[in-house]
C-alpha cells in the first residue's frame, strides 16, 4: 500500500493534472459565473419587455371598454330626452344598461335639478333624491361627458363615475345618464385585469393621476395613495417603458407600465425579481448538470495525455536514479522519447551518462596505472589477477628487474633514470601482445603476465626482451641489460601468490649468477 509521503509526493503528471484541473476549474467557474450574469441579464430584461408589452395590451383593452362604455352611455343619452318624464321607461333603460355588459354596477338617470329620476338597482332606493355625491355634482356641474376621479358614493362605496349629459333637440341640458364601477366589490375591472395565467407572483394594479390604487389584487389597499414610487411617477406623467425597482412594500420587483390616456390611469403589470433569480438558478443547474459529463470525459483525457507526457520524463527520472547500473544505458535507450523536450533530455542524460562512464573508467584506470611508466601498478597487476583466476585462465609471469639501475641514477642522476624507465617500458610493449598484462611493480621492478602461455613459451618470450634490451640505447646514450625469473599458473604452484614468489625467486637466482638472463621456476632458461 503506497505510504502518505508517496501519495503526496509532486511528480511531472500530478503537476499537469492539477495545472490542468485548476485551469478547466477557473475557466468553468469562469465561463458559468460570466453565462450567469449573460442570462440574468437577458432574463430580467425579457421579464421587464413582457410587462410592459403585457401593460401596453392591458391600457390599450381598459381604454377600449372605457369607450365602450361611453358609446352605451351616448346611445342611451340619445333615446331619453323625449322619456324623461317616462318612470318605467327610464328604469327598463337603466337596467338594460347595468344588465346588457355588466359594465357597471349601478345606473342612475338624474335630471338638470340633480333629482334622480332612475336607479337600477332599484334595491339603492335612490329615486327621487337629490345627489351629493362627488362624481354627481361634478356630471351636473361640467354638463360634459365625464370619468371621475375616485370618491365615495351616498352609499359609502369607493366609485369611478361614468356620465353621460342629455340634451334635448334644442341643445338644452336636461340631466345626465351615468353608471358607477365599484372599486372595493367585484367589477368589470375585476374581470378585465384580475385574470390572468401567471403563477410565480406577478400582478398589476391600476392608479389615477392623484397616486391612488382603482385595482390591486389586494382589495384592501383599494383606495390607498401611494408615494415614492418612480414607477408611478412616470406613468401619470403619460410614459410607457419598464424598470426594476424596489416597490412601496420593500419588494425587489421587475415593473412594466402604460398609461390609459382619456382618464390618465396607469396599468402597472410587475413581477417579483426573486421569481426571476429562481428560473435562471434552474437554468444554470441545467446548464451545469449538462456541463459536468462533458467536463468529467476531458478530465480523462487530460489524464490520459498527462500521463503520455509525463511516461517519457519519469523513466528517465527513475534511470537518472540508478546511473551507476550496469543497465543504465539500456534502460535509458528503452525510453520512448516521442516529443522533442524528452529526446532532448534523453541525449543529454545518455551523453552524460557517457561522459561520467568515460571519467570514472579513467579514474579506475588512473588508480591502476602507474604514472612514469604508464604500465599497471601493482593493484592494477592485482585486479588482472583476480580475474584470470576466477575464470580459469592459465597465465606465465615474468618477473624482471633491471641490472645495476641505481648506477644509472647515482651517474646520470633521476631524470636520465626515469626515461630509462620510459624506454624500458615500451620495450616491454613492443615485445608483448595485445592481451598481455605489463605492470611496473616498483622501482626498476616490472612484471608480465602472459595468459594462456606455456612455461617455455614464455621463457622465449622473455629471452627475446632480454636480447632487445641488451641491444637497445636508452636516452642520453644509456644501456643496461635484464635479469628475468618466469614461473607459469597453474603448473608452477596452485596459488597465485605462490607462483609470484616462484617468479620473484628465479629472477634473484639470475641475479646471482651474473645477472643479464632469463631463470625459470623450474630450470634455466638459458638455450
Amino acid at each position: 500500500m503506497p505510504s502518505l509521503r508517496s501519495l503526496l509526493r509532486l511528480d511531472l503528471r500530478r503537476l499537469i493534472l492539477l495545472l490542468t484541473l485548476a485551469t478547466a476549474l477557473l475557466t468553468l467557474a469562469n465561463t458559468f459565473y460570466a453565462s450567469y450574469l449573460v442570462q440574468q441579464d437577458l432574463l430580467i430584461q425579457e421579464s421587464l419587455e413582457s410587462n410592459r408589452v403585457y401593460a401596453v395590451k392591458l391600457a390599450a383593452s381598459t381604454e377600449h371598454f372605457l369607450a365602450g362604455t361611453r358609446q352605451q352611455l351616448a346611445y342611451s343619452a340619445s333615446l331619453l330626452p323625449g322619456q324623461m318624464q317616462d318612470e318605467e321607461r327610464l328604469n327598463r333603460e337603466v337596467d338594460r344598461l347595468r344588465l346588457q355588459t355588466v359594465s357597471f354596477n349601478s345606473v342612475f338617470v338624474v335630471d338638470a335639478s340633480g333629482k334622480v329620476l332612475a336607479s337600477s338597482p332599484q334595491t339603492l332606493q335612490q329615486v327621487g333624491k337629490t345627489v351629493q355625491s362627488h362624481g354627481a355634482l361634478q356630471a351636473l356641474s361640467e354638463r360634459r361627458p365625464l370619468i371621475s376621479a375616485p370618491y365615495i358614493s351616498a352609499l359609502g362605496n369607493l366609485v369611478v363615475f361614468i356620465s353621460q349629459p342629455i340634451h334635448d333637440r334644442q341643445g338644452n341640458y336636461l340631466g345626465y345618464v351615468g353608471g358607477s364601477i365599484y372599486l372595493q366589490q367585484h367589477n368589470i375591472l375585476n374581470t378585465l385585469l384580475g385574470e390572468h395565467h401567471y403563477k410565480d407572483g406577478s400582478y398589476l394594479y391600476v392608479i389615477d393621476r392623484d397616486r391612488r390604487l382603482l385595482y390591486h389584487p389586494e382589495a384592501a389597499r383599494i383606495g390607498e395613495v401611494v408615494h415614492g414610487n418612480p414607477v408611478i411617477e412616470d406613468v401619470i406623467r403619460g410614459q410607457d417603458g419598464s424598470r426594476r425597482l424596489i416597490n412601496s412594500r420593500g419588494v425587489d420587483m421587475l415593473a412594466g407600465y402604460a398609461p390609459v390616456p382619456s382618464t390618465g390611469w396607469g396599468i402597472v403589470s410587475q413581477r417579483p425579481t426573486a421569481s426571476v433569480m429562481a428560473k435562471l438558478r434552474s437554468l444554470m443547474l441545467g446548464v451545469l448538470s449538462n456541463a459536468v459529463p462533458f467536463s468529467l470525459l476531458s478530465l480523462l483525457a487530460i489524464w490520459g495525455l498527462a500521463r503520455m507526457v509525463s511516461q517519457p520524463l519519469r523513466q528517465l527520472a527513475n534511470t537518472a536514479q540508478h546511473l551507476d547500473s550496469p543497465t543504465a544505458s539500456e534502460q535509458i535507450h528503452r525510453v520512448r522519447s516521442w516529443y522533442y523536450e524528452a529526446a532532448q533530455l534523453k541525449r543529454a542524460l545518455l551523453a552524460g551518462l557517457a561522459l561520467l562512464q568515460q571519467k570514472i573508467g579513467q579514474l579506475n584506470l588512473d588508480t591502476l596505472t602507474d604514472p612514469l611508466s604508464g604500465l599497471l601498478n601493482r593493484r592494477g597487476l592485482q585486479v588482472a589477477l583476480e580475474q584470470w583466476v576466477r575464470g580459469g585462465q592459465p597465465f606465465a609471469v615474468l618477473a624482471l628487474d633491471i641490472d645495476h639501475f641505481k648506477l644509472i641514477n647515482d651517474n646520470h642522476g633521476h631524470e636520465a633514470g626515469d626515461r630509462a624507465i620510459r624506454h624500458f617500458a615500451g620495450l616491454m610493449r613492443d615485445c608483448s601482445r595485445r592481451d598481455d598484462v605489463l605492470c611496473r611493480s616498483g622501482g626498476e621492478e616490472f612484471v608480465m603476465l602472459l595468459p594462456g602461455t606455456s612455461l617455455h613459451s614464455a621463457c622465449q618470450v622473455a629471452e627475446r626482451l632480454r636480447q632487445r634490451t641488451e641491444s637497445a640505447t636508452a636516452p642520453n646514450g644509456i644501456r643496461f641489460t635484464l635479469s628475468v625469473g618466469v614461473a607459469h599458473w597453474p603448473d608452477s604452484a596452485h596459488e597465485v601468490d605462490g607462483v609470484l614468489q616462484l617468479a620473484d625467486q628465479a629472477l634473484y637466482r639470475a641475479k646471482r649468477e651474473g645477472r643479464n638472463r632469463v631463470n625459470s621456476a623450474a630450470a634455466s632458461c638459458q638455450p
